[in-house]
């Protein structure tokens, strides 16, 4: 369906502009008129078109057509707030997307708005746009059932904004070790590409005999200066092939199990899935949805397999009148304490709550987790710098002291 990008004035004469989806210019006008929006400006929007045209294409980079977490945050901050005042639905969703920057965002709540109008449900018209995560949707869904959607808004808007912190938190701890490994490997390269090649010259001109190592440098400095572009494309082949791998069933599975087995860093994929494992079923369970939807929405968000094997069996358990807590102790993934922790809420009632606690628990456990790996992470870099730049100064330095002896 084309999007049209309008101005125009609306009935209380305040100017306005927005993006509408509509089957032609014609229906687009007959919304707007609707809406009681005179119009000044009409115009079909082919870039959007042919992103969301796109969106079905399955080579189609996913980044492209996702909303940033704060920007959906934000807007849901927004519409809770308004619904919160008294103003209804249909109203509230006109002025978040008169206001919302991001494009793709706008038009899903344009189109969500557009379908409202017609009648549909709120997350029905949201599930159909295609844009917002199934968590959301289903979210909205148990609001709007159970009469309570500002109070729903309100909470989907505090997790997105817990997710966000958490990954600004760690995005901004390994900001320093990244600079710092990208600025030892251009030194590295620098020298090995232009420094040495000069010097390499000057040895080759002593005709003499040199040592197996210098031998080495020279023949890697030759390497990367004449096959750097293969270098390159066989890196690019790598990521592709393991981002090929990992879309498989058994590739993401071994990957996973992996990550988990890693030393030190195993510990911390494990915690992050955890801590966004708890805190979104604590989302779940405060909106109103029944606990087996909730662990099946949960396990996704976790996104890990081994973990997802061991939620899957508690979600059986569940089903089948038993407790959450046993499969998730019995698979031996998830730590004692929040098993522990995760029975005694469903004992006490307070289940909810306890999810919560975890959840907190463990995200404070990533950043310092995160924070003393990168501050061992930082000597470490630099001393691997510094050992690369003393090999090839000393594979060099050794055969000129030698040839300087020989000469006295």
């Amino acid at each position: 369906m084309p999007v049209y990008a309008f101005k125009g004035v609306n009935a209380a004469g305040k100017s306005i502009n927005g993006l509408l989806d509509a089957e032609s210019s014609r229906s687009a006008r007959g919304k707007l008129r609707k809406d009681g929006v005179y119009l000044t400006e009409l115009a079909e929007q082919r870039g959007v078109a042919s992103v969301k045209a796109a969106a079905g294409r399955s080579f189609q980079l996913p980044s492209f057509s996702r909303i940033p977490p704060l920007d959906l945050a934000l807007a849901t901050r927004q519409a809770a707030t308004l619904l919160s005042s008294g103003i209804p639905l249909v109203e509230g969703l006109s002025a978040l997307t008169e206001q919302t920057e991001n494009v793709r965002l706008r038009s899903a709540l344009g189109q969500a708005r557009d379908r409202v109008n017609e009648g549909a449900h709120f997350a029905d018209a949201l599930a159909q746009t295609g844009a917002f995560p199934e968590l959301y949707v289903s979210m909205v869904r148990a609001g709007e059932a159970g009469g309570a959607l500002e109070t729903v808004l309100e909470r989907l808007a505090d997790y997105l904004e817990s997710q966000v912190r958490l990954r600004n938190k760690v995005s901004s701890i390994l900001i320093y070790p990244s600079v710092m490994f990208a600025f030892a490997m251009l030194v590295v390269g620098v020298l090995v590409t232009v420094v040495l090649p000069q010097i390499t010259e000057l040895l080759t001109s002593l005709n003499q005999e040199l040592p197996f190592y210098t031998r080495w440098i020279i023949s890697l400095s030759n390497f990367a200066r004449v096959w750097w572009w293969a270098i390159g494309l066989g890196m690019v082949g790598v990521a592709m092939g393991l981002r090929v791998l990992t879309k498989t069933e058994r590739g993401r599975e071994t990957f996973d199990v992996l990550k988990l087995r890693l030393p030190v860093i195993g510990r911390t994929v494990r915690i992050i899935a955890i801590a966004r494992f708890s805190r979104t079923l604590a989302t779940l369970l405060a909106g109103g949805l029944p606990i087996v939807r909730s662990l099946e929405t949960a396990k996704h968000v976790a996104n890990n397999t081994v973990l997802g094997r061991a939620i899957d069996a508690a979600r059986e358990s569940i089903t089948e009148g038993a407790s959450v807590a046993a499969p998730l102790r019995n698979s031996g993934e998830f730590p004692p304490m929040v098993t522990h922790m995760i029975g005694v809420g469903e004992r006490s009632g307070q289940l909810e709550s306890m999810l919560s606690k975890i959840a907190d628990t463990y995200e404070e456990q990533v950043e310092t987790t995160v924070t003393r790996m990168t501050a061992l992470l930082e000597p470490l870099l630099i001393l691997l710098m510094v050992g690369i730049v003393v090999v090839i100064i000393l594979a060099t330095l050794v055969p000129l002291l030698q040839v300087t002896s020989s000469i006295s």
